[in-house]
């Protein structure tokens, strides 16, 4: 931004304020505003009396004097030095400062009585300062950015920034016509961090921070600490006060925190809330957070669904990122709502026992000019070698895990969803990209780790940082990482090693099965062995099973349309056989929405999920079934105690490649045991034998086939009993009717 100067008149001899002094000030390039700006003591000379000099910047003003609070009678002129508002005035007699308004004659003609900016001491403390800067501070949110304060009992707001290469920070809003020559900011020092606290401002105003780098270029940056934000193109920050939310969620929280969720059922349903549904009437417009709070609620509770997981939801400015490209680390996006009506559908969640997790992206940022990026005039946030700073697949920043500073602000981002917001857990994405150096680049294009390799250190030692934070301060708080590679210990405990997740997507596994799913069924018994290879690792961390939205987007089709034949009634039995599997297979599971009615398109985060299609039996029949396996799923007991325990599973029959059948048992912590047979062609089979472990009456409890989901109708009417006939290797079996294309689940009752 280029202001305009004004010339200043010629400094007479009463004048205490030297030229260069005269000049940082008016010329924007003062680092250390509280010592000239404000009141000081003057240093008598010999004999002479003692005296205080006042001055202030004002903006607008034609004169100015200082009132005495203990006093109000007591009134001192203070003399104008420049047209663009510096004063300065000699108080005589007065050894010490004194609490002191200034009252101005605005250039309309208005009187106004404020207190000054530059009579407070900071308002950060040298162990705040410490531990911010230690690069393990959780609580660094409270200290920097914008926070509604009472300081001496002068309401206000205590302004903080980290910008350690910076020459001069000026904080501006609508309070100061967004003129950077008006509140200059204190430098605290080696820390880096400037910081003013401005009385009488309040929850609402919007500012940013004029920042004045080395090469006298100002970058006028939104707050990395701010609550809120505007919308763009302008994406100022927002002043907010976020602790007046009064919460109905203890009964929740408190359970939470002595729950072990790996033990229990995780039925997880990815939302992009502006595509999730909109109002018709309205434009299209999406649903905002209140909104959301009766009809998204109602959903999840009507499909059983035990947690909602929002794509990215923190402040970005960008619809096409569908959030991923972050420029508000602490801020719920503007689009649906404040940050209150955000907290009220977190509550509301809670209160009908329903969990949110969150995506949260520490991997990487955008370039816009306005954010992160060279954010006082050089790499700060990120590294200055594009070989490590820059992200060739998504044109965004990489930050450095490195640096301190960067670390205590990613902690206390994690922590703070936590804190403001209740969030559940943190769906940590692209963990696969922050822990390789080379990760999408050739050779040449990366820089090897201290001792040679691949892994970046920095980045693994962030990450048990963050997850341990968490977890220390929010117990049962679920950290789950999308990570991609074989990378070991991603779910193992940092004490031994691991990274510290509670949870790892199973991309292994989804990629198997959907290759297998896609494939016509003539040919799947030559690839028979991706329904079984993913049991091999099963075990080796604490998986959740998801097919999310980046399956069903850029020309991948829909779960849907990846099934093949025609007509849609066959694609549409394969993709709940599919889910059949997917719900009885061990681990926690994830679906994004649309995906639990066959939506037929692709999804588009401009428009709606096609709700309509739930008037044909095909989508309505997906939408049952899926319902029903999250009932059983939650309902069977000691189901989900065994998803990640080895001792819950057993293979019946995992190589009828031939066939195209596949048979396990699931065996639950609650002593009951589940048989689960699938066949994946279109051939009815009859009396097909399948081995189980013992005699009794087998229940059928689930048939993906069954006519309300819209299917044949086929399978085995409620049950069986088993019979002493030894198959697969046990000692009874079973002679069932295999639907086309079907899961079918059996539940043993034993003979007393």
């Amino acid at each position: 931004m280029k202001l305009a100067r004004t010339r200043p008149r010629a400094l007479h001899a009463g004048v205490i304020l030297s030229q260069a002094e005269f000049e940082s000030i008016t010329h924007t390039n003062c680092g250390a505003p509280h010592a000239l700006l404000g009141m000081h003591p003057i240093k008598p000379k010999k004999g002479g009396a003692t005296a205080l000099v006042v001055r202030a910047y004002l903006r607008g003003v034609e004169r100015c004097e200082v009132v005495d609070l203990a006093d109000p009678e007591k009134r001192y002129p203070l003399e104008r030095l420049s047209e663009d508002g510096l004063f300065e005035g000699v108080i005589q007699g007065p050894a010490a400062v004194f609490p002191y308004r200034l009252r101005v004659q605005q250039s309309n003609g208005e009187l106004r009585q404020f207190h000054d900016p530059y009579c407070f001491l900071p308002t950060l403390s040298e162990e705040d300062v410490y531990y911010f800067c230690s690069g393990h501070d959780p609580q660094a949110h409270h200290k920097l950015g914008a926070h509604p304060r009472e300081i001496e009992g002068v309401p206000g707001v205590a302004f903080s920034v980290w910008a350690p290469n910076a020459k001069r920070v000026s904080v501006v809003g609508d309070f100061n016509h967004w003129d950077g020559r008006y509140y200059p900011m204190r430098s605290l020092g080696a820390s880096g961090i400037w910081e003013l606290f401005v009385p009488g401002l309040e929850a609402g105003a919007k500012y940013k921070f004029e920042i004045g780098s080395q090469q006298n270029y100002p970058h006028l940056k939104t707050d990395p600490y701010g609550a809120a934000f505007e919308a763009p193109p302008h994406n100022a920050s927002i002043v907010s006060k976020l602790d007046d939310y009064v919460w109905n969620d203890c009964d929740w929280t408190a359970r939470r925190a002595v729950t072990d969720w790996k033990k229990e059922a995780l039925s997880i349903y990815e939302v992009h809330l502006g595509s999730w549904r909109t109002v018709v009437e309205d434009a299209n417009r999406p649903l905002n957070y209140r909104e959301l709070a009766t009809e998204l609620v109602d959903y999840l509770k009507d499909m059983h669904y035990t947690h909602v997981e929002f794509m990215p939801l923190a402040e970005h400015p960008f619809d096409g990122s569908w959030g991923y490209q972050v420029t508000g680390f602490f801020a719920p996006t503007h689009r649906f709502g404040s940050p209150q009506d955000f907290m009220f559908l977190v509550d509301t969640l809670h209160q009908h026992g329903i969990g949110v997790i969150m995506v949260w992206v520490p991997a990487h940022f955008p370039t816009d000019s306005f954010a992160l990026g060279q954010f006082d005039g050089t790499a700060l946030y990120e590294h200055a070698d594009p070989r490590q700073g820059f992200h060739q697949d998504w044109g965004t920043l990489i930050f450095n895990f490195g640096r301190s500073e960067v670390r205590s602000f990613l902690i206390s981002s994690a922590l703070a969803w936590c804190e403001r917001y209740h969030i559940d857990g943190l769906r940590v994405d692209a963990v696969a990209s922050m822990l390789y150096l080379d990760y999408s680049r050739e050779e040449g294009e990366w820089i090897p780790n201290r001792h040679g390799g691949r892994e970046n250190l920095e980045a693994i030692d962030f990450l048990r940082t963050v997850n341990d934070a968490v977890h220390e301060a929010f117990p049962g708080t679920l950290m789950i990482a999308e990570e991609s590679t074989s990378f070991p210990g991603v779910t193992a405990p940092t004490a031994d090693g691991g990274l510290g997740f509670d949870l790892k997507w199973n991309m292994g596994w989804m990629h198997d099965t959907l290759e297998y799913m896609q494939q016509d069924p003539i040919h799947r018994k030559f690839a028979h062995h991706q329904l079984s290879f993913g049991m091999l690792y099963q075990f080796s961390e604490h998986f959740t099973q998801v097919f999310s939205h980046d399956e069903v987007v850029h020309g991948k089709g829909s779960m849907l349309y990846k099934m093949p034949g025609e007509p849609i009634s066959n694609k549409a039995r394969q993709l709940r056989c599919l889910y059949g599997l997917m719900w009885l297979w061990p681990g926690k599971k994830t679906l994004f929405m649309g995906c639990d009615f066959g939506q037929s398109s692709e999804w588009a985060y401009a428009r709606s999920l096609d709700w309509h299609l739930l008037q044909y039996p095909d989508h309505d029949g997906i939408q049952r079934a899926v319902r029903d396996l999250n009932r059983l799923y939650r309902e069977t007991p000691g189901l989900a105690a065994a998803d990640c325990n080895s001792n819950g599973f057993e293979w019946i029959n995992c190589t009828d490649g031939d066939n195209s059948t596949l048979s396990f048992l699931r065996k639950t912590d609650g002593g009951e045991t589940l048989a689960v047979v699938g066949n994946f062609t279109p051939v009815l089979r009859e009396g097909f034998r399948v081995g189980v472990p013992q005699a009794g009456y087998w229940e059928e409890i689930f048939n993906s086939d069954a006519k309300d989901y819209g299917g044949l109708g086929f399978g085995n009417c409620g049950g069986l009993e088993a019979e002493a006939i030894e198959w697969d290797g046990r000692s009874h079996s079973l002679c069932l009717q295999l639907p086309p294309h079907s899961i079918s689940v059996f539940r043993l009752t034993p003979y007393a």
